[in-house]
């Protein structure tokens, strides 16, 4: 399999498919596709994946596109402005995404929902109690939004994260919740109560324009019928 990332801003991933190949992605992400591509459309391990993948901010049917013969083509768009990124994953390595991030990957790879398991993580640690869970082997293409900033954190460092600006992470990394501390930080800083600790080892991706953070400052431009 053989892929290419363009669009810049709006960007969208192109990949050819020999005879044989799939490739499997949430409904209505293919943007297009040559004709020699066949398309099935299910549940992608039954019923209860189906709807934990639901839980997590996927559809409750996934579509898998296959190659029927020689050479094909067919493409995956980003539903908002950043990035796609491409990650591969050897068999039984995982990486943990923020909801609605899975776009594409290909057939061997295993999409779940993925529970915190501190729950106050999961309500005040900016992603959610649900997350994406990604399993290789593989190669996953997943949505980022704004530009990325990729980290390494060394065993035991910790990188302090504001709401909404994880992506995803290895499955090795440590997340927790810290408090702000003092009066003016909480009420007059302008970052929440929490912050989400990241401890290493493991990868972490960083996105520099999360959705919820644009989507507020547009909601007080909208206009308003005063009726």
């Amino acid at each position: 399999m053989e892929y290419k990332i363009m669009g810049g801003d709006f960007p969208v991933v192109e990949v050819k498919l020999k005879a044989g190949e799939s490739m499997f992605t949430e409904s209505g992400a293919m943007a297009w596709m040559t004709d020699n591509v066949s398309m099935d459309t299910n549940m992608r391990g039954g019923f209860m994946r189906g709807l934990g993948r639901m839980f997590s901010g996927e559809s409750l049917f996934m579509v898998t596109y296959t190659c029927s013969s020689g050479d094909a083509t067919i493409a995956f768009g980003s539903s908002f402005p950043g990035e796609i990124r491409a990650i591969d994953l050897k068999a039984g390595e995982s990486i943990i995404c923020q909801k609605e991030s899975f776009l594409a990957a290909t057939s061997d790879v295993e999409l779940s929902v993925f529970f915190r398991k501190r729950v106050a993580v999961g309500l005040f640690g900016g992603e959610g109690f649900i997350m994406q869970k990604i399993t290789g082997p593989g190669t996953v293409f997943v949505e980022i939004d704004g530009e990325t900033v990729e980290r390494e954190l060394k065993p035991g460092e910790v990188m302090k994260v504001d709401t909404g600006y994880l992506a995803m992470c290895d499955e090795t990394v440590t997340m927790d919740v810290e408090s702000l501390k003092g009066f003016r930080n909480i009420f007059f800083g302008g970052e929440g109560l929490f912050l989400t600790t990241l401890r290493g080892p493991g990868r972490i991706w960083l996105q520099t324009l999360p959705i919820t953070n644009l989507v507020g400052r547009i909601i007080p431009l909208l206009p308003h019928d005063n009726k």
